[in-house]
């Protein structure tokens, strides 16, 4: 749905129904705007469940139907020896989080000192303008509300991980993939544990899932192709995740939160490594003409969902519903110097790796380009890029 008709739709509304119906527009323009319409079949039913129904927030556990085909080989080959490579690098980057991480660490979310955020990280002038103001105090908890809702996002991202990992590994055509996916569902349950642990341990806060997050695990669950459960996740959830993971590093001045960010890191590193050996040569040379266009489309309106993800409504919703408009936050949103930081480095590192597998050809180019993501073509993708080596960048560039 264009901005234009979406104006005229809106229009005559009292501007408390609008407001009310804005969520459903937004949601309605990200679909409307699918071209494939076998993109719309798979992204469709998820999108109802989790944008308009809103499945994710219902207070209970999610059932997602899963249809994938278990492959078995009683063969055992050695089938891929960059995957086994990798197999062994994973064994020996196993880390116990009782043992690593000094969970004993005094953690105090309003202490200026020792920001989980920088203050700069939000654009308070744009808040001003709309005539909200927070003094200091505020400005900590507002942070505080921040950091909390971007480390809930991890944790429900990581929960979905865990579940699509141990059915690529299921799924997966190469055995020593799945010997190295064995790996990576033992990494994901850490994850899930010391984001769950950090967030009730030491943010006592914990946000529901984003709605556009919600619709893409719950698109990953019930796809039964395997290569679609390994681009989803491992090259575009796990890719954006790596560039959000390594953002909050490099802004954190928080010890233990830096520290764990600096351990996951390293796991999701040889995690999206993975997606780019599993895909590059299958999306490349097996796929035909019509099945490689679906990939095309799906993986662009996915990073639009995973940019919109981004936008933070709970937090809007907790703090400022009914005194800011869903328009002015969105706009204070997009300009603000941290969110910009994180849509920076989550695409720089989650394009090259499209590129790598074959999905960025010169029919997407111009798409990738309206909504400026193209710039990020030329960096490295994930099979150039070690966790230890990222961990070094960071720590220069900050």
């Amino acid at each position: 749905m264009s901005l234009l008709l979406k104006d005229r739709l809106t229009g005559l509304l009292p501007a408390k129904m609008k407001e009310k119906l804005d969520p459903y527009f937004e949601a309605l323009s990200i679909f409307t705007e699918v071209r494939d319409p076998r993109v719309l079949g798979a992204l469709g039913p998820a999108g109802v469940r989790g944008l308009l129904l809103q499945r994710g927030k219902q207070g209970v556990p999610t059932k997602m139907p899963a249809h994938h085909s278990a492959h078995f080989d009683w063969t055992y080959p050695s089938d891929h020896a960059e995957m086994a490579d990798l197999y062994r690098r994973a064994k020996q980057g196993q880390w116990d989080s009782d043992v690593h991480l000094a969970w004993k660490t005094s953690v105090d979310p309003l202490n200026p000192e020792v920001p989980l955020l920088p203050e700069d990280y939000f654009e308070w002038a744009k808040l001003k303008e709309n005539g909200i103001h927070l003094d200091a105090r505020e400005r900590q908890q507002f942070i505080y509300s921040m950091t909390s809702w971007m480390l809930s996002q991890f944790l429900h991202g990581e929960q979905g991980a865990l579940f699509a990992a141990a059915q690529v590994t299921e799924a997966v055509q190469f055995f020593d993939g799945k010997m190295y996916g064995s790996t990576q569902v033992m990494d994901e349950g850490r994850h899930v544990e010391v984001f769950h642990r950090y967030l009730d341990e030491k943010m006592n806060k914990l946000y529901q899932i984003n709605d556009n997050l919600y619709v893409i695990i719950d698109s990953l669950m019930s796809d039964g192709r395997w290569d679609m459960k390994f681009l989803g996740m491992q090259i575009m959830v796990e890719g954006l995740a790596l560039g959000a993971f390594g953002t909050l590093y490099k802004m954190t001045k928080e010890p233990l939160l830096k520290n764990l960010l600096k351990m996951v890191i390293q796991d999701e590193a040889r995690h999206v490594h993975y997606g780019v050996l599993a895909l590059r040569e299958h999306i490349k040379k097996q796929l035909s003409e019509s099945e490689r266009r679906e990939r095309e489309d799906w993986s662009f309106e996915v990073a639009l969902l995973m940019r919109n993800r981004f936008l933070a409504y709970e937090v809007y919703e907790e703090w400022f519903e009914g005194r800011l408009s869903r328009e002015a936050w969105r706009g204070i949103m997009n300009d603000s110097p941290g969110m910009n930081e994180f849509r920076v480095t989550m695409f720089s590192r989650l394009v090259p790796n499209l590129r790598e597998i074959g999905l960025l050809t010169p029919r997407m180019i111009p798409r990738y380009e309206a909504v400026g993501l193209m710039k990020y073509f030329g960096g490295a993708a994930a099979d150039k890029i070690t966790g230890k080596g990222m961990i070094a960048e960071l720590d220069k560039a900050a």
